[in-house]
């Protein structure tokens, strides 16, 4: 399994002035699907950062994504770990597979796959 990106998803209730703010800072909306908006840099396109109001299908909002090329494989391991999951292994309408796990900080990871 090899990690394709890591995001850190901020919670907000200010999504268009983060858009304009970060915009002064070279990054592009890239993804809006009004509950969670993500930026990224035009030259290093792996460079982002998620600004969200809630998740629409999972308990919590998390505090990083990490995208991985087999969320199947990850899932195993974490659950093999006893890491404890928040958000079961499932397939999402807008085209990612994925779960959320707390890590040994207490933050929330979201676990994921594009299919």
């Amino acid at each position: 399994m090899a990690v394709r990106r890591v995001v850190p998803n901020i919670r907000s209730e200010a999504v268009p002035e983060s858009r304009a703010f970060y915009g002064l800072l070279g990054l592009e909306e890239v993804m809006n699907h009004g509950w969670i908006m993500t930026l990224a840099s035009p030259s290093a396109p792996t460079a982002q950062l998620s600004f969200m109001t809630e998740d629409r299908t999972a308990p919590v909002v998390p505090d990083m994504s990490v995208e991985v090329d087999d969320v199947d494989a990850a899932y195993a391991v974490v659950r093999d770990s006893g890491a404890e999951i928040l958000h079961p292994l499932q397939d999402e309408e807008w085209g990612v597979r994925r779960l959320f796990v707390r890590d040994p900080n207490g933050r929330v990871v979201n676990v994921l796959g594009h299919r």
